[in-house]
């Protein structure tokens, strides 16, 4: 009787430690999902970054193009000033 009893006791324990660990991998499966659904999030965050980063580069070059190009007009023009200088004081 009494291994009969060890038998069932240890069934028993094994029944509580098999739904422990049912609960425990139901656990671990929702926090995985959880951690995918934010690397998700995080990676398409940092594509948004990355375009919005290749945006700002093309308007920073632009920006510094257009700056050369008014400081040419402006030196151009500083030029044209001179050489109508030049013109009026050799009359």
């Amino acid at each position: 009787m009494q291994a009969l009893d060890d038998l069932s006791q240890n069934v028993r324990l094994l029944l509580e430690r098999y739904e422990a660990l049912q609960q425990e991998n139901a656990r671990l499966r929702e926090e995985g999902e959880r951690q995918h659904a934010e690397l998700i999030r995080a990676h398409s965050e940092l594509q948004e970054m990355q375009t919005q980063n290749k945006r700002l580069a093309t308007v920073n070059a632009l920006t510094a193009m257009e700056s050369k190009e008014v400081a040419y007009k402006r030196v151009n023009a500083l030029i044209a000033q001179v050489d109508r200088a030049i013109n009026v004081l050799k009359r």
